[in-house]
């Protein structure tokens, strides 16, 4: 098995503070990189923002603010957030810090020495909010089919990538690797995209003071994008030694709105320093919130910090876990929160937790660890438990991961009620070491997901001293 596993997520361009959708994919990949060091293997795992491009040059003077002032509050606003959730990235990377601007400039001056960069001219219809160009065909009404809002034509002298020379090579291993790009959805998309020919990728700005020079013609700013994207070499410390261990990212966890630049224009670059692919690109869906798309304007956008104040983290980091579908669009309400709150961690974990510890309470048996085997309709059913779990990880289906948790929670509580352990009897010791036991495994189980919960289940099988986990709303 190898030992060294790297997980990313996309960095969060912060021109404006964070919503759940952001929640979501710090989370899904927070669960991958805590079940991963479960295994004993040496997790990289990284989070950070992209901190150049015109509109955040916009939005700084908008704000009466230097876009380093501007940029260095809003990355402290993401740090703050991803610690509130109990996210354990090893790295936070700011594409505004000296050790990132040296490797792109690196990076940019071997793919120029090779000859895969030119000068020429580009005319092209721009999205700021994208940061951007597109095609008239992929315009929806003249406007940016993700921000809806009017494109501006730019015209001026720029440096091109020679991004045409490997979409062959592209296509070919988007073929044979079938879990480059998850969903198969998105890898149909990407496929599809790429039978029309590939155009080579404008790399420079003009117009964008704020940005990295180009090594070679400093009077031009490097493309945000191809800046941004680099953040996963940057990262493993490309090229030491460090980032021999880590690369090929094991995992590149993004949003369905990025899927073309880290599929195609990422790989495009890679394949130019002649380094590996990532192995996976997984794409999870967007939140909405009471069936419509998180907006300002619409007044609906769900604050995680407002959310994690009232319910708690592990409750925060349920939902999203659970009710989202992995790879699809999610809905948000207050009432289906609740509802998921009050059936599954108050009457669900919460309640099995107490009823064993108090059980437990007045006994003196030695408690089983997870390992041993107190009765085989046990073991069978944990061990079921587990193979499904796993399984369920090693695919990305979170849902269906907590979904076999919770039923070893039913199943717990089925046996509760068959065998009455609240009344003597000679099964009555043997009854509740298998529930210690089970509980025990359900704790281990819920680390990746809800790691202060499993925490406190762990103290309270120690301790025997019950306290309840998740107060009914």
């Amino acid at each position: 098995m190898k030992k060294s596993f790297f997980i990313s997520t996309a960095i969060d361009y912060p021109t404006e503070q964070g919503h759940l959708g952001h929640a979501l994919e710090k989370v899904q990949a927070d669960v991958i990189a805590r079940y991963k060091r479960l295994q004993g293997i040496d997790v990289h795992f990284s989070a950070g923002t992209d901190e150049h491009g015109l509109k955040i040059q916009r939005r700084a003077q908008k704000a009466d603010k230097k876009p380093q002032e501007f940029v260095d509050e809003m990355s402290k606003y993401f740090k703050n957030l991803w610690k509130i959730l109990n996210i354990s990235n090893n790295d936070f990377i700011r594409t505004t810090e000296k050790r990132h601007i040296k490797v792109v400039q690196e990076i940019i001056k071997k793919i120029y020495k090779k000859g895969d960069i030119y000068k020429g001219k580009y005319k092209g219809l721009y999205c700021v909010d994208c940061e951007s160009y597109y095609l008239p065909k992929d315009l929806e009404n003249g406007k940016c089919p993700i921000h809806k809002k009017p494109v501006e034509l730019i015209e001026e002298e720029t440096y091109f990538f020679r991004m045409s020379k490997y979409q062959k090579q592209l296509q070919d291993y988007i073929k044979k690797n079938k879990n480059f790009i998850i969903p198969v959805g998105k890898r149909n998309e990407i496929l599809n995209r790429l039978k029309e020919p590939l155009q080579d990728l404008s790399i420079s700005r003009k117009t964008v003071l704020w940005g990295i020079p180009l090594p070679f013609d400093k009077k031009l700013s490097l493309f945000v994008w191809v800046d941004a994207l680099c953040n996963y070499l940057t990262t493993i410390g490309y090229p030491n030694n460090k980032s021999k261990k880590f690369w090929p990212a094991d995992v590149h966890i993004i949003g369905k709105d990025i899927v073309w630049h880290h599929t195609v224009i990422w790989s495009s670059l890679l394949s130019s320093l002649k380094l590996p692919l990532p192995k996976t690109i997984f794409v999870h869906g967007f939140i909405t919130s009471g069936g419509q798309k998180m907006s300002k304007s619409l007044g609906n956008v769900v604050d995680p910090f407002v959310l994690v104040e009232k319910y708690g983290t592990d409750a925060v980091r349920y939902f999203l876990l659970r009710e989202i579908p992995p790879t699809e669009d999610g809905d948000f309400t207050y009432q289906k929160f609740e509802q998921r709150y009050n059936s599954d961690l108050a009457a669900g974990i919460g309640n099995l937790v107490a009823r064993v510890i108090t059980l437990a309470k007045n006994s003196k048996f030695q408690i089983p660890n997870s390992k041993q085997i107190p009765n085989s309709k046990f073991q069978t059913a944990v061990n079921k438990t587990w193979g499904n779990y796993e399984k369920a990880l090693d695919n990305f289906k979170f849902n269906e991961a907590l979904r076999e948790i919770w039923k070893l929670i039913s199943f717990c509580d089925r046996y509760i009620e068959k065998e009455r352990p609240w009344e003597k009897s000679k099964h009555q010791e043997q009854t509740i070491k298998n529930l210690l036991f089970a509980l025990r495994n359900i704790a281990e189980m819920l680390e990746p997901f809800l790691p202060e919960t499993s925490e406190n289940i762990l103290k309270q099988i120690k301790t025997k001293k019950s306290k309840p986990l998740f107060p009914r709303i």
